[in-house]
């Protein structure tokens, strides 16, 4: 999500990290695994910190009954279920990501908040 809403391919990515934009679709896809300093390449590359990739990784483990040390995607789900492919299409759809690109073309970050817990509230999700 993050390379696409940057605007940038995954050729570029590939290119910047070192790797094929083949292996770019893997890791994105979920398909390969990837090791920290490999995690740390991607971080710097697209001007987020570590933690980005690990965002609401707590909330998944409780929403879905999983244990600490059980394998959950980045999507929120079992790193094998089904789960996985449908939150990917949810993320990755147009809308999706045009919401987020206007979502990060307001500058003011409290707006952006408010709008953040108005969405949260509206899917029922409790906010605070």
């Amino acid at each position: 999500m993050r390379r696409t809403m940057l605007g940038m391919s995954q050729e570029s990515l590939g290119r910047a990290i070192g790797v094929t934009f083949q292996q770019i679709q893997k890791y994105e896809r979920g398909v390969n695994r990837m090791g920290s300093s490999r995690l740390f390449d991607f971080a710097r590359i697209l001007s987020v910190p570590v933690a980005f990739f690990f965002e609401g990784y707590e909330e998944s483990q409780e929403e879905h009954g999983t244990a600490a040390s059980a394998p959950v995607s980045a999507y929120g789900g079992m790193a094998d279920g089904a789960e996985q492919d449908f939150e990917h299409e949810r993320l990755t759809s147009r809308e999706t990501l045009e919401l987020m690109r206007a979502y990060h073309r307001i500058s003011d970050g409290k707006t952006r908040k408010r709008i953040a817990e108005l969405i949260k509230t509206m899917a029922g999700e409790r906010v605070g």
